[in-house]
């Protein structure tokens, strides 16, 4: 609340009311009860001498031979109603010998020293002479008392007795406790007012500022059709008056500025390439999305991006900190750079400011990234299956010239022969069947003929297929079906051989007296299929690779297990043809987890 100029002006204007009104308060009512208090005292003083110079029984010389005349003529003498009068003699025990208390009989006779509404030191000062004075606190009824004690001397100037007179001040307190309500009471309605009118006041100057500043904000969020209402002619109507102006000509320069910057925006935002500027220091001044998205500062603000050097990010090899600016005249170049596993084709060259002088460079980063992949992809891909195929054609075409050759008479060595020629022919029927399935996967080109299929029955089927060649290494194929488990929808054929695939592979990699588990179940709208063993498992650095076309952890022993390293890539295709997913889990040495993820529906 109080960020607000108008309630920091409304809350002084209080302030200084409040303490104006406090300290006139205070004075006023300090200055009222020492008033009535010295007037008391005037006229407390004022009868006691008239009461000397008119009472004989006073100006007697011993006052105990008159002390009961004196107290009977007491009721005479010039008293106010608040006023009590006690005539105390000077003897070796100053006694108060008369007296115009209600209980005049109990004080009387007492010892004014020692009498609880007396005060011993007033009676001591006037005894020596002096006059005494003083405030005293009522006990009995809890008011205060004025006190007087006034010495009365003889011809001689010695004191024979003391006059002291008390008066109550509960009147004087009862009216000056009127007086501070009466000043509270204005105190308040003052103030009351202060704040209206400091309101009123302040609202008047702040209002047409908040307006201005409402405005503003709203221009600064790029709304300029604001206008301010001008009310006055003085400073605040004028600042409305600016405002306005200011409003027409930002409007009309904004819509230039903004009409070219939209088209420059358009060209550099939409660019595939990533383009950065930067500063003859090396800082980035401007960078398109893509441009971040490469140097990976898409997060970063704005204002912090223009205090990052483009060497602290990557060295591009452009060599910023060795060019000589004040004598390079042109600057250009074209290089390819790995940047966070991309490959990119830069270009640069300088550019000038408005003095004509080189203000920095252009960098245009392209990013051949896909293109490089798919080019060495292509470059693996003919060598692996050229070496896939040199293998069996070598062997084939060197068993078919010792059969050509030599003269071959032995039946079973012939027989043997053309065993090894039969199955490298069938090796390389597998390659290209593989290869031609792998084509028709990318292209689009397989017809799924898909159906209701029993998941139970899948996998029973699969493991009696695979029992034999399990058996033959002493392997545990254990079956685990989840109760009720649904049936999918899906190519019988294609979810078969991706599963005769993964279990296939657990009992070739898996040594000998192994376990392998072969577990379904539902999860929400999935049916999971787990083939789980405890084989020789994968090295971390083989498992991105894994589903590659012809990669292989162990090729020599891939090879002399009859596989194509073309499987888990068949297998990965088909499942996500179904919109599925597989995923591998393994530790080497350990085993490998196998999970294929299919919809139910």
């Amino acid at each position: 609340m109080f960020k607000s100029i108008k309630w920091k002006f409304i809350t002084i204007y209080f302030l200084l009311v409040f303490i104006a009104m406090v300290i006139i308060g205070v004075f006023i009512v300090e200055r009222f009860e020492d008033y009535q208090l010295q007037h008391i005292t005037n006229n407390m003083e004022s009868h006691i001498e008239v009461i000397v110079s008119s009472s004989s029984y006073i100006s007697q010389n011993n006052w105990k031979e008159v002390k009961d005349d004196m107290q009977e003529s007491i009721k005479d003498w010039v008293l106010d109603s608040t006023e009590t009068l006690y005539v105390i003699d000077n003897e070796e025990v100053p006694t108060i010998i008369a007296s115009s208390s209600k209980n005049f009989d109990k004080a009387v006779g007492q010892n004014a020293l020692v009498y609880k509404f007396l005060d011993p030191s007033l009676i001591i000062k006037a005894l020596d002479g002096e006059k005494g004075e003083g405030l005293k606190k009522n006990l009995n009824e809890n008011n205060m008392m004025k006190h007087i004690a006034y010495p009365v001397l003889n011809e001689v100037g010695q004191v024979k007795g003391v006059l002291y007179m008390t008066a109550d001040l509960q009147e004087m307190y009862q009216t000056l406790d009127e007086s501070k309500i009466i000043l509270t009471k204005a105190t308040l309605l003052a103030l009351a007012i202060t704040v209206l009118l400091g309101f009123l006041i302040a609202s008047s100057i702040t209002e047409p500022i908040r307006d201005v500043t409402v405005k503003a904000e709203k221009m600064a969020k790029g709304d300029f059709e604001q206008f301010v209402e001008v009310k006055s002619d003085d400073e605040i109507g004028q600042l409305a008056s600016m405002f306005n102006y200011l409003t027409l000509k930002l409007k009309k320069t904004i819509q230039e500025i903004n009409l070219e910057r939209s088209k420059l925006d358009t060209i550099f935002n939409y660019m595939a390439d990533g383009v950065i500027a930067v500063d003859k220091t090396g800082h980035i001044i401007h960078a398109n999305p893509i441009a971040l998205n490469i140097l990976k500062l898409s997060n970063v603000d704005a204002k912090e991006l223009y205090s990052i050097e483009l060497k602290n990010i990557h060295d591009s090899g452009i060599g910023l900190k060795k060019i000589d600016w004040s004598h390079v005249e042109a600057l250009e170049g074209d290089e390819i750079i790995e940047l966070d596993s991309g490959i990119y084709r830069i270009k640069y060259a300088t550019f000038r400011n408005e003095e004509n002088n080189i203000g920095g460079l252009i960098i245009v980063f392209q990013d051949i990234t896909k293109q490089h992949k798919l080019d060495n992809m292509r470059k693996e891909f003919v060598a692996n299956v050229s070496h896939e195929l040199k293998t069996p054609i070598t062997t084939i075409k060197s068993y078919a010239e010792t059969l050509m050759d030599e003269d071959v008479t032995d039946k079973e060595l012939s027989s043997q022969f053309l065993s090894v020629i039969d199955n490298e022919c069938d090796r390389m029927a597998r390659i290209v069947k593989d290869l031609l399935q792998l084509s028709n996967l990318d292209y689009n080109k397989t017809k799924w003929k898909k159906e209701s299929i029993s998941i139970e029955e899948l996998l029973r089927h699969a493991c009696m297929k695979m029992s034999l060649a399990a058996k033959e290494k002493g392997h545990c194929i254990e079956l685990n079906i989840e109760e009720n488990i649904p049936d999918i929808v899906a190519d019988k054929d294609g979810i078969e051989q991706v599963i005769l695939n993964i279990i296939s592979n657990s009992i070739k990699y898996t040594p000998e007296n192994g376990h392998i588990d072969v577990i379904a179940k539902k999860q929400d709208k999935n049916v999971i299929i787990t083939i789980k063993d405890n084989g020789i498992g994968i090295p971390d650095k083989d498992k991105e690779r894994i589903f590659e076309r012809f990669y292989r952890v162990d090729k020599a022993r891939s090879r002399e297990l009859g596989g194509t390293g073309l499987g888990l890539s068949i297998a990965k295709q088909i499942i996500e043809a179904h919109n599925g997913q597989i995923i591998l889990k393994s530790k080497y040495e350990e085993g490998t987890e196998v999970d294929i993820i299919l919809p139910i529906e």
